[in-house]
């Protein structure tokens, strides 16, 4: 992170402060040193620094901030069964930290911050962070990234906080292979999850599904069945390699199979 931040600012390493503490926020003027060129507008006619470009003219202008490493699931291809070594809580950002560090992003270009985990729900200041963040000037989308466990009770303060866009990862539509998978009970929670969000008005509520030959290959045609009735966008994902997760390339279903599946079988609804 304070080589990314380095290489935004301009600013030479080590820092001349003694922490991220010493960033402030301004909404009137920018942080660091100016960009060595002038700002290009992207679409919608806003102005990104030449640093959220690359050297293939891509605009980076979609941030994501993890706020926590916690997280109340434990899924098989995420971590292993006794979780991961926690980072000591100084060592993490503050409210005030993520804060600081959006605006500077923002300030550069950038227009959407998307909020993941860990399960970024409990986190205790969720709600403060969310309100904070897009009050931002120049944010328009503010996104989470949720296993939907406690999302319901929660939902209803986060929209008012200003979250615009909802993704829910849900991997099978049979609870007891929920419970094999994430080694927790909850799937109902999580259904009462995507209903509460179509409820308070998100559309569409988007639903990340990774997908694992042997296990939920089967339930392709079923998920995209949410889709005919209800705003649903379902989000179907590679089963990828990580640290603890225990990959094995049988259980990979490239993309290209996947839409074979989808097409080629006539027992869903049109």
């Amino acid at each position: 992170m304070k080589r990314y931040i380095s290489r935004i600012t301009n600013w030479p390493t080590p820092f001349p402060f003694r922490n991220l503490n010493f960033f402030m926020v301004d909404k009137e003027r920018n942080f660091g040193s100016k960009p060595t060129k002038e700002p290009i507008n992207n679409e919608e006619g806003n102005q990104i620094s030449d640093m959220l470009i690359d050297g293939f003219g891509r605009k980076h202008t979609y941030l994501r901030l993890s706020l926590t490493e916690r997280c109340n699931l434990r899924c098989q291809y995420c971590m292993p069964a006794e979780g991961v070594d926690l980072t000591p809580s100084p060592k993490l950002l503050t409210h005030n930290e993520i804060l600081r560090l959006a605006n500077l992003f923002v300030t550069y270009g950038v227009d959407k911050i998307r909020l993941t985990g860990g399960e970024p729900t409990v986190r205790k200041d969720i709600h403060d962070i969310c309100s904070d963040l897009s009050s931002l000037k120049g944010l328009k989308t503010l996104a989470i990234t949720t296993n939907g466990i406690t999302l319901a009770k929660k939902l209803p303060m986060l929209k008012q906080c200003g979250i615009t866009n909802l993704n829910i990862s849900l991997d099978t539509l049979v609870p007891s292979k929920f419970e094999f998978m994430t080694r927790r009970k909850g799937h109902h929670k999580v259904i009462e999850s995507i209903n509460a969000a179509i409820d308070v008005g998100y559309n569409p509520v988007k639903v990340n599904c990774v997908v694992m030959r042997g296990f939920n290959d089967d339930e392709i045609c079923d998920f995209v069945n949410l889709t005919v009735d209800k705003p649903i966008n379902v989000r179907f994902i590679e089963f990828m390699p990580f640290d603890g997760n225990v990959w094995d390339v049988k259980k990979l279903i490239p993309y290209s199979e996947m839409l074979d599946t989808v097409v080629r079988q006539r027992n869903f609804r049109p």
